[in-house]
């Protein structure tokens, strides 16, 4: 998968912080320990000059089996009386060496040339990262939205159901979501006017997910579907390619504001082509919209809009412009 070079480049800044923070804490560690048991240093020093000894005698070839049987030897107790120091010490066999995060790599990202897995999952990381700087993450959460701000005396359709009661379980069930979201958790349509909660309600989930350690991609329509276009007509179908396949493998995808966006040829058969992907996977996502579903269908088509709202399960959000309310200090 060909991400842009500054995804590779941020996240091998990474992985050399955290190997040269091993490193530094393996410092500490030594000094540490050389402090309160100096014996430790002047057995480090002897295997040292055992080893160059070693190195010397392989290329002079002198006496050579005989003296690397020697140098064993001494190297082996060595090593003996080290690991018996670190034991009634209390301290783990490996004290003395770096503590890196991957084993596998020694937090070198790489090995025989080839990308580390852990390298993999941290260039795929910084890429959901890099895609979801473009939104608020971290201005809406669940604990911020208030029910306060819709009416307790105006109706839903006739029913004895207020705003205020209906929105607060909307709140209660996508706290629910959050809580038990698993990568085969149902997929929603957010559906209603602007200022009504939509993108609030949206990024709370987000943020408790990304929190609880999920893959989650967060984009609005209008945004990343320049920027699949950017990258299509300019030359960079990789960095596209790249995009749709992050969108498309994300535990959970939300796209806010579907319908806002220039719509050309190229967003309907990009947006029609990330909805699909994502409903034959069977993966979760989120779509938030002002639009009507007769609004929906003149803009994308029948056969895409059939599909979302059959396997999609629909969250209508009431009330007013809560925007303009804050914007005017006012509430119900």
């Amino acid at each position: 998968m060909g991400y842009n070079i500054e995804i590779y480049k941020s996240a091998q800044k990474t992985m050399d912080m955290r190997r040269l923070r091993a490193e530094e804490e393996l410092d500490i560690r030594r000094e540490d320990i050389y402090r309160r048991r100096p014996r430790v240093k002047e057995i480090e020093q002897r295997l040292v000059h055992i080893a160059a000894a070693a190195a010397k005698s392989v290329i002079t070839g002198a006496n050579k089996k005989e003296v690397l049987e020697d140098l064993k030897i001494k190297s082996l107790a060595l090593q003996d009386e080290l690991s018996s120091i670190l034991k009634s010490s209390g301290l783990p066999e490996n004290y003395l060496e770096p503590w890196y995060s991957c084993s596998e790599c020694n937090d070198t990202g790489f090995i025989d040339g080839k990308m580390c897995r852990c390298m993999k999952q941290l260039v795929r990381q910084t890429a959901y990262e890099e895609l979801n700087n473009i939104s608020p993450l971290s201005l809406c959460s669940f604990e911020t939205f208030s029910p306060e701000y819709y009416s307790k005396n105006r109706r839903i359709d006739d029913s004895e159901v207020t705003e205020y009661a209906y929105m607060s379980k909307v709140l209660e069930r996508m706290k629910r979501y959050a809580d038990n979201f698993d990568t085969y958790s149902e997929g929603m349509i957010f559906a209603g006017k602007t200022g009504l909660g939509k993108t609030h309600l949206s990024l709370a989930i987000a943020g408790k997910l990304i929190e609880k350690g999920f893959g989650v991609i967060y984009v609005s329509a209008p945004d990343i579907l320049s920027r699949l276009e950017t990258n299509q007509f300019s030359g960079r179908s990789d960095e596209r390619q790249a995009d749709q396949q992050l969108l498309q493998d994300c535990d959970l995808l939300i796209i806010d504001d579907l319908g806002t966006e220039f719509v050309t040829k190229f967003t309907c058969a990009a947006i029609y082509n990330i909805i699909n992907t994502r409903l034959n996977s069977g993966k979760p996502m989120i779509i938030s919209t002002n639009l009507s579903t007769d609004e929906l269908e003149r803009t994308y088509g029948s056969r895409m809009v059939s599909r979302m709202v059959g396997m999609l399960k629909d969250i209508e959000f009431f009330g007013s412009d809560i925007r303009q309310m804050k914007r005017t200090n006012t509430r119900y």
